[in-house]
């Protein structure tokens, strides 16, 4: 389940970075729903293998808050890495806050149990919450410092051994004790019902999990399938960067310097010029164009952005990054591979440029 939990919830994000606002935070509730009820469900299916020699019950009221506080706390991590630039210490941040909402839907689940309370041990639970903190990091720097499949597959492993770690770690540091009376804030929920929920929970989770791998695993170049090339149509040029007129004057027949890119925008397609795009890099099955002091989100992939955009003189520097001669400022070769350098692209200063491509760069840039 958390394995389940973590795949959906780290594919899902795939290239929301590149999204607007609006549509960035559905996504990023969405994926706190499943992430969170991953957690829950995950520590629920355990706590069913619980066997105690007495009759206990779990309290309805804490059983729910700690589900949402798990939902809240993952949110909380998803927003500071999709909202703001992703430093060193915000990404530390996303990776505590996820640690804690993980140790605090545990224990706030496990003191809902009735009849027979839990007794935690200190070192039981400093123990798990650096656990959970520590993996939790690390699936934050995995998923998030490249964004590549292979990397949120990585990202998905450490979630889920972040989450059964510290279950498992905190339940060695727990011993339970009998009450006479139950102290239910809410209705009961027996081991039965307790199951049917977390039955219920687990097929949604992996039902989103089952949706997002289809788009996930599939390549770019197959979900293209019957898209058909349509004529240029005339820009709208970014607000950053107005349409040359050089496409204007190119005489009848002959190809035109410049071809309107879209772009997704306030609910609306817009378009810039070929010419006015710096760089283009992908993002999931999109791509983020870099003009001037704006990037967008385009619907091209990658693949897509290539093969339209190499007649004019756009070239692949890298598996993620297309790049226009015109724009880069110096070049700088590192051992095998190197690196562009753009002037006034404020949104994006370099780009990677793969060893298999380094000698069209090279070409490319006269030297």
């Amino acid at each position: 389940m958390a394995l389940f939990a973590g795949f959906s919830g780290l594919s899902l994000l795939r290239g929301a970075s590149g999204l607007p606002p609006g549509q960035r935070k559905k996504l990023v509730v969405l994926a706190a729903v499943v992430l969170g009820g991953g957690i829950w469900s995950m520590h629920f299916v355990a706590m069913l293998g619980l066997q105690l020699p007495v009759l206990f019950f779990y309290d309805g009221l804490a059983t729910l808050i700690s589900a949402l506080v798990a939902i809240l706390m993952v949110g909380l991590a998803l927003l500071l890495l999709h909202f703001g630039r992703r430093t060193r210490p915000r990404m530390a941040l996303a990776g505590a806050v996820l640690g804690g909402g993980i140790a605090a839907m545990h224990y706030i689940g496990m003191l809902g149990m009735e009849l027979c309370g839990p007794v935690f041990g200190p070192a039981g639970v400093v123990v798990a919450l650096l656990a959970a903190v520590g993996l939790s990091n690390l699936a934050i720097w995995t998923a998030y410092g490249t964004r590549t499949r292979g990397h949120i597959l990585l990202g998905t492993l450490c979630f889920a051994v972040a989450v059964v770690s510290m279950h498992f770690i905190a339940m060695a540091g727990t011993e339970f004790s009998r009450e006479a009376v139950a102290s239910s804030a809410g209705p009961a929920l027996s081991n039965a019902l307790l199951a049917m929920l977390v039955t219920l929970s687990s097929f949604v989770i992996s039902g989103v999990a089952l949706l997002s791998g289809v788009s996930f695993f599939t390549p770019a170049e197959a979900q293209e399938t019957g898209v058909r090339a349509v004529p240029p149509m005339p820009a709208i040029p970014a607000p950053d960067s107005p349409a040359p007129a050089a496409a204007a004057r190119a005489p009848s027949g002959a190809q035109a310097s410049s071809l309107p890119v879209p772009f997704e925008r306030d609910g609306k397609i817009h378009f810039a010029e070929s010419s006015a795009i710096a760089a283009i890099r992908a993002e999931g099955h999109y791509t983020v164009i870099y003009t001037g002091k704006q990037k967008h989100l385009s619907p091209w992939s990658i693949t897509e952005a290539c093969a339209r955009l190499e007649p004019y003189r756009f070239i692949r520097v890298h598996r993620s990054y297309l790049i226009n001669p015109a724009h880069v400022s110096h070049f700088q070769r590192t051992k095998d591979t190197g690196v562009c350098f753009f002037k006034g692209i404020e949104t994006l200063a370099k780009a990677p440029v793969s060893r298999s491509r380094l000698a069209d760069v090279k070409s490319a840039l006269g030297v």
